[in-house]
């Protein structure tokens, strides 16, 4: 179902978060649980996967885990300060991870147009990192593709 490394990335992040003794949660929009899934397609996830939050409708990303309204008005539900907002807001629970993004057909803007994703990774005790990335092809080809970038981000964040 999911692309060799984008597994790889979700068995690493496991490995890692295990040998800390912490747990993983996700927060995603336009991956929709896909990032939660490929990470749970790996034997004995269970052991370290904690939660997953899909905030798809627009209000949703703007205002969900504790991200304040204001700053989704002043940089777009899609951005970089809304996702590491996510990623903190999840961080509550575990260590995090954070997708938003415009897979398309539709969204977008001149700012981030369609295939724009923001991806980000929390972890207690060191900065939260942040990645755009502006992805080419259809709306499952934007998708595949960020859960890849935010799995290796996580992987990063673990490191």
């Amino acid at each position: 179902m999911f692309a060799k490394p984008a597994l790889a990335h979700a068995e690493e992040a496991l490995r890692r978060a295990s040998a800390r003794g912490i747990r993983i949660a996700t927060a995603e929009t336009c991956t929709a649980g896909l990032v939660s899934s490929c990470l749970t397609s790996v034997p004995g996830a269970s052991k370290t996967f904690e939660r997953g939050f899909v905030l798809y409708h627009e209000s949703a990303k703007a205002t969900g885990l504790g991200v304040p309204e204001a700053v989704a008005r002043e940089h777009g539900a899609v951005s970089a300060e809304v996702t590491k907002g996510l990623a903190e807001g999840a961080l509550r629970h575990s260590t995090a991870v954070a997708v938003t993004g415009y897979a398309g057909p539709g969204g977008g803007n001149a700012k981030n147009p369609v295939g724009t994703v923001y991806v980000a990774a929390a972890c207690n005790g060191a900065d939260t990192l942040v990645e755009r990335h502006v992805f080419a092809g259809d709306r499952d080809a934007v998708r595949a593709q960020a859960v890849e970038a935010a799995l290796a981000l996580l992987v990063n964040r673990l490191a």
